[in-house]
């Protein structure tokens, strides 16, 4: 018989238990423990998992906050919620329980590799109702899954609308395949126009200095400012990083933390943290001084010595993110797709949510690089 069981920290979870239901994933566990450690303001964290006698089969981070609607809208949508939050402050600040993590690319719903379909829906049902039973005994009226990625989006689908969650799109994801053997064969594979564009801007390449490191706590006051800088750019955030978080996870993930730093001269201009896991390099987030670093074409040029570290370390796939998919599509990444899924407790907000749901998120093309 399955048993669910739910604790705010994952340090007390058996690590190589929740490896194992989760052999591909570059945010991992340690990955998580840095996100938890980090003191993210206004977040609390929780795990949900099933157990089948003294063996986790199935489980998934989640997390509680207070959610402005707002922060996550964009275009006409946004203006009206800023708008009604001037006349109505916390009218449009909800108590929300969410599956996943604001600090992952996708939602991580993980199961025991030898457990058939059929046990794996039944899994994913009581991970639902374990976690349904916790948001309401923490009074959050709004149940949400984030970023849940194909093909777990079918089984997602089955269990999450039978409970009354509607999906909704979500924020595609930025994927290269790394399958040419060099850096040359790669901008051949570019249409003509961009391989002419990337070769100029990457001629700024002898006034920079790369360095390429495991820790970043010697720079973090420098890096911090460029954080800053480029969260106030983004158009739609949920979370604020500290410096416990960027430091964090290159300590906690010795040898699979990666960090790029630009400079010019003695000067830091931008900072690109990765994960390298499973034959994948995920970045996480690429920070920059844009009245510097644009004119450097500095974007581009991390793009590029991303691609290069795949290649050096033979790995298979970079996965590039939630942002710039325009530039991301024209150096030759595919997107793969995801959904959100939501509910209100109460049926009037449900309802009101589902005629609202059109104005969440903005087209995937429509965003440019930082």
């Amino acid at each position: 018989m399955l048993e669910t069981r739910i604790v705010e920290s994952l340090t007390d979870v058996d690590r190589g238990q929740w490896m194992s239901l989760f052999p591909d994933e570059p945010e991992g566990y340690d990955y998580l423990v840095a996100v938890e450690q980090a003191g993210l303001r206004g977040f609390r964290w929780r795990y949900l998992m099933v157990f089948d006698a003294d063996r986790i089969v199935a489980a998934a981070p989640a997390f509680l906050t207070e959610y402005p609607l707002e922060t996550t809208l964009a275009g006409g949508g946004r203006r009206l919620a800023e708008s009604l939050q001037k006349l109505a402050p916390g009218l449009l600040t909800l108590r929300l329980a969410c599956l996943g993590s604001p600090c992952c690319e996708v939602a991580q719903m993980g199961f025991a590799p030898d457990l058939e379909p059929a046990a794996r829906d039944a899994a994913t049902r009581a991970l639902l109702d374990a976690f349904d039973a916790e948001a309401q005994r923490q009074r959050c009226g709004l149940l949400g899954l984030k970023d849940v990625a194909r093909p777990a989006t079918t089984r997602w689908a089955r269990v999450a609308e039978a409970a009354g969650y509607r999906a909704i799109s979500g924020l595609p994801t930025a994927v290269l395949d790394i399958d040419f053997p060099d850096s040359e064969t790669y901008l051949a594979g570019l249409s003509p126009g961009t391989r002419k564009d990337m070769r100029r801007k990457l001629k700024t390449r002898d006034s920079i200095r790369i360095e390429v490191r495991g820790d970043i706590g010697d720079e973090i006051d420098a890096v911090m400012p460029l954080y800053v800088q480029t969260r106030a750019r983004a158009e739609m955030t949920l979370e604020e990083l500290t410096p416990e978080f960027f430091i964090g996870v290159g300590r906690q993930m010795p040898g699979r933390a990666v960090y790029v730093l630009y400079y010019q001269g003695n000067d830091l201009l931008a900072v690109n943290l990765l994960i390298q896991d499973a034959g994948i390099l995920l970045d996480k987030f690429f920070c920059m001084d844009a009245a510097r670093g644009r004119p450097l074409n500095l974007y581009f040029l991390s793009w590029f010595t991303n691609v290069e570290l795949c290649l050096a370390r033979g790995l298979y796939r970079y996965q590039a993110g939630q942002a710039a998919y325009l530039n991301k599509v024209r150096l030759g990444s595919r997107l793969e797709p995801t959904a959100n899924y939501f509910r209100h407790r109460n049926i009037l907000v449900n309802g009101a949510l589902r005629l609202a749901a059109p104005l969440f998120g903005a087209g995937p093309m429509e965003r440019e690089a930082a």
